[in-house]
């Protein structure tokens, strides 16, 4: 009997893929360049699929845009514009007959996370994605809330207070990790602005030229967990994406959410404290929570 399942996550720049069981246990793992094209997209992921399809027992999509998790149809897209309208179920799931099933990559990092996770067990939690952006899947009753337009969750389009609101008033822009890693290299020189490595060397040596943006970033992102708290009264955030990896984000994040309740009593003694830890799942995080969907889905 089929044991394995194939998981799909497709970003802007790459195709991941995963044979996983239904355990969460992954056998093998591939990427490949993501085309910019439908037919070529298309023809990429045919090619794929095709390999291991006598090996699986289900495919499992993430992917960038607004997805409706029911018809798989994709809206925007993000990233890969391409996609919009495109439902990966319609397209695969007749040609190789089996289950499929897609969801918004950010969404399937919190999947994961309440799976096999640090919010497994948790009835409501909430996992934050810094990236280009700053995505996030809501728990709520122990399941993904996604809400009526499958959108919930879109937390990089809260707006800040502005005379003028822009794109720069939205906690997309203030709570990027991909402009918080050129801000730095910028201060420093690094001839690559997009630089991680250098950027988080000067960061975690607390250097005083780039240190000051860091705490800035971080007390975004705090701010932003006290609204949320406010709102939804969860019991656990934990932090992901790329920077995650570096335990100076979550821990910074901490310090400046626990130095606003210290500094605003009221908010203090009104509103519970929410435990701020950080994702388990980085790389994997999207193939994992893309199968958990499934699995869900098919029962």
């Amino acid at each position: 009997m089929k044991q394995n399942y194939l998981s799909i996550d497709i970003g802007g720049t790459h195709i991941k893929m995963a044979l996983i069981d239904s355990n969460g246990g992954i056998h093998s793992k591939k990427k490949v360049r993501t085309p910019h094209e439908y037919d070529e997209f298309i023809a990429v992921l045919n090619e794929e699929i095709k390999l291991l399809a006598d090996e699986i027992r289900g495919i499992a999509f993430s992917c960038p845009g607004k997805v409706d998790t029911d018809t798989g149809i994709i809206s925007f897209g993000g990233t890969l514009p391409f996609l919009d309208g495109v439902s990966l179920i319609k397209e695969f799931q007749p040609k190789y007959d089996m289950p499929v099933s897609v969801i918004n990559d950010g969404k399937a990092g919190a999947l994961a996370e309440l799976w096999l996770g640090n919010l497994k067990g948790i009835a409501n939690g909430l996992a934050i994605v810094l990236g280009t952006g700053v995505g996030a899947g809501i728990i709520l009753d122990g399941k993904l809330y996604q809400g009526k337009h499958f959108q919930a969750g879109e937390i990089s389009f809260m707006m800040k207070p502005s005379a003028a609101p822009s794109y720069n008033d939205m906690y997309g822009f203030s709570g990027s990790a991909v402009n918080l890693i050129q801000k730095v290299n910028m201060v420093l020189g690094t001839e690559d602005k997009k630089d991680g490595t250098a950027a988080f060397e000067a960061i975690n040596q607390k250097d005083p030229r780039v240190y000051p943006i860091f705490e800035t970033y971080a007390k975004e992102i705090a701010l932003m967990i006290c609204n949320i708290q406010a709102v939804l009264d969860l019991e656990k955030i934990v932090i992901g994406g790329g920077i995650s990896a570096q335990p100076i984000v979550t821990g910074e994040i901490r310090k400046q959410y626990l130095a606003i309740r210290t500094n605003f009593p009221f908010m203090a003694n009104t509103l519970t404290e929410v435990e701020i830890d950080s994702c388990r799942f980085l790389n994997d995080a999207n193939l994992l929570g893309a199968l958990y969907q499934l699995l869900l889905h098919d029962k």
